[in-house]
């Protein structure tokens, strides 16, 4: 068994991977984003679920809003964004498949999971 306390503090944060997936946490302040034209996952799929908070996802130039309750299906190789456009904190966990980021939370490169 693996247990975590998700605390959802500001930035990006893994928790831990088992065996093929990988979970991580992630905070957007408003106006903020993560990622941009270049951010992709060449080797892994990424599941974002919003727990709270409103934003859009752009993925390979195509919009979606998201709000709590909302889950997205990055899949690998597509180019994406994360914005917060609303007024209190994006919070979003989020499970790689495979993982996605090494212990120092640095980009995994494609096969490497």
């Amino acid at each position: 068994m693996h247990y975590k306390h998700l605390r959802f503090g500001q930035g990006f944060r893994t928790a831990f991977a088992v065996r093929e997936v990988q979970a991580a946490e992630m905070v957007i302040a408003p106006g903020e984003a993560e990622g941009g034209p270049d951010n992709r996952h060449r080797g892994a799929d990424q599941w974002l679920y919003v727990v709270s908070g409103t934003g859009v996802a752009t993925i390979e130039g195509e919009r979606q809003t998201l709000r709590a309750g909302s889950l997205l299906v990055i899949e690998h190789g597509e180019r994406h964004e994360i914005r917060n456009t609303g007024r209190t904190f994006l919070k979003t966990l989020n499970l790689y498949y495979p993982p996605a980021y090494d212990q120092d939370e640095e980009p995994l490169p494609a096969g490497e999971g």
